[in-house]
């Protein structure tokens, strides 16, 4: 198994001891070794005409399910300002559930393809949020917690709290960072793991970044060949 070059050391050893195990990061729908492979650092994608997209009905009591409109929500940054999905219909939409505490979280957006990705698609109108589903006290919540991580990380998108839990039961969010793609028209287009490498560990058949071969579908006007993966990481902090 080759592996990303800079080691994670002691840091990785005790953090994933306080979390969770990774899970399997096989997908459940299309072939993963017929996918097109791509680099650590996923590329940035234009978005179409938003014109051209027609728009689907999300509702606020749905249950995220790929092919079918997105759960709709409305959660605050951490400046306050509120953000709903729907003020975003027409474009792309990336979430990413967050926990700046998470050993995964550390790893993607230090080494891995989450150091670049909001960057990259932000540039091409690509919206990208973060969603912190952490309960107060938790393991990477609260407003401070949250802040402290934009100058580590040097994050430039959102990051919205969702302290009761309630979007992210509604997206079935399981682990961070579990990664969702909405596509123009509000449709839920792709659901699991960022990528097929947990921790940096690339598998011998070769690195393929799953949220940057959805959206290359999605650029091309084509159906998402691979929807669905198993997501991996720590369990996100759900109140008890």
């Amino acid at each position: 198994m080759k592996s990303w070059s800079i080691p994670f050391g002691i840091v990785v050893a005790l953090g994933v001891a306080a979390c969770d195990k990774s899970q399997s990061e096989a997908p459940k729908v299309g072939d993963p070794a017929a996918a097109k492979v791509a680099g650590p650092g996923a590329p940035a994608y234009k978005t179409a005409d938003p014109a051209a997209a027609a728009p689907a009905e999300a509702k606020s009591d749905a249950i995220a399910e790929v092919g079918k409109p997105a759960p709709a929500f409305a959660l605050k940054d951490l400046d306050g300002k509120e953000h709903k999905l729907a003020d975003y219909m027409g474009k792309t939409v990336v979430l990413e559930w967050y926990n700046p505490d998470c050993p995964f979280v550390v790893k993607q957006h230090n080494e891995g393809p989450l150091k670049t990705l909001a960057k990259d698609l932000a540039k091409n109108g690509v919206v990208y949020l973060a969603i912190n589903s952490g309960a107060p006290g938790k393991q990477g919540a609260g407003l401070e917690r949250n802040k402290a991580s934009l100058t580590e990380y040097g994050l430039e998108h959102p990051v919205l709290l969702d302290e009761d839990g309630k979007v992210g039961k509604a997206y079935k969010a399981r682990n961070t960072p579990h990664m969702y793609v909405i596509d123009q028209t509000g449709t839920l287009a792709y659901a699991g793991a960022i990528d097929n490498a947990p921790m940096g560990k690339i598998p011998d058949s070769g690195f393929i970044n799953h949220v940057a071969d959805a959206l290359a579908d999605l650029d091309a006007k084509r159906a998402v060949k691979v929807s669905e993966t198993k997501a991996y990481g720590c369990s996100v902090k759900y109140a008890d």
